[in-house]
């Protein structure tokens, strides 16, 4: 439940202001769960598929190998890898910190943008972040932090953009995302750790949720209110084109930069 002032008559001056309250979403987060499932699963197979299967020349396991964001066998026509590194990871660590941050702030997210639209965000923000990183790595990388960095930037973008609605909370909410996306780009800085992929899905996921991100209002009979959703499909439709036109003419650049594709 949220707290909001009523509504009152013009004919009433200086009306006392009276607390209403409007429920708001919780349906579980189904969509986060079976990411965080299916993406647990991908990573026991990158542990066993060693003893089924050996390791590639690079030292890197097999699931890895055919995964991964590697920037030549993208060249090379492997378009996947765009998308496939979301589900695979370097160690436990680096699985057991990313899950817990799809957990904890994608459900939150996909309460707010429901199941369509937070599935449409996670993967363009994780597209997203994959183009930027092969713009400017070289090697290969891993980890659904590229799409968890677009769930930060959506969340900070739909608190912004309903700020009237939530006052004070959005202004902290915005704040606390601000000081997360600082930090991490701070952390990010390591030699190991692919900031690119990074800010692609900052990136990404701001540009979608610009256009996609729910715009609440409270309607009803005080003091229950409904918060219902003025976000019109064809706006939905129009960032997740837009995101996925961008990043896909990134990708086009960087193979004509490459060398890989001529006109």
């Amino acid at each position: 439940m949220n707290e909001f002032p009523a509504p009152h008559s013009a004919h009433q001056p200086n009306p006392q202001p009276q607390p209403a309250y409007a429920r708001m979403p919780s349906a579980p987060p189904v969509v986060v769960y079976t990411l965080t499932g299916f993406t647990v699963f991908v990573y026991l197979l990158q542990i066993v598929s060693p003893f089924f299967f050996g390791v590639s020349s690079g030292g890197i396991d097999p699931v890895t190998f055919w995964g991964a964001r590697i920037s030549q066998a993208i060249y090379a026509g492997q378009l996947w890898r765009l998308i496939t590194p979301l589900f695979l990871h370097g160690s436990f660590m680096h699985i057991f910190f990313n899950m817990y941050a799809l957990v904890s702030i994608g459900s939150l997210v996909e309460r707010f943008f429901g199941r369509g639209r937070f599935l449409l965000l996670y993967f363009l923000s994780g597209f997203a972040g994959n183009v930027l990183s092969l713009l400017f790595t070289q090697g290969y990388s891993v980890g659904a932090s590229t799409a968890i960095f677009g769930l930060i930037s959506a969340e900070a973008i739909f608190f912004y953009q309903n700020r009237e609605l939530f006052g004070s909370r959005a202004k902290q909410a915005v704040s606390n995302a601000l000081f997360i996306i600082v930090v991490n780009l701070f952390l990010g800085l390591a030699p190991s750790i692919d900031n690119w992929g990074h800010i692609g899905g900052l990136l990404g996921g701001a540009m979608f949720a610009w256009f996609a991100s729910p715009l609440w209002k409270p309607v009803g009979v005080p003091p229950e209110l409904q918060l219902e959703d003025e976000r019109e499909s064809r706006e939905v439709a129009l960032g997740a084109a837009l995101t996925a036109l961008v990043f896909g003419g990134l990708t086009i650049w960087a193979f004509v930069q490459h060398g890989a594709l001529k006109f």
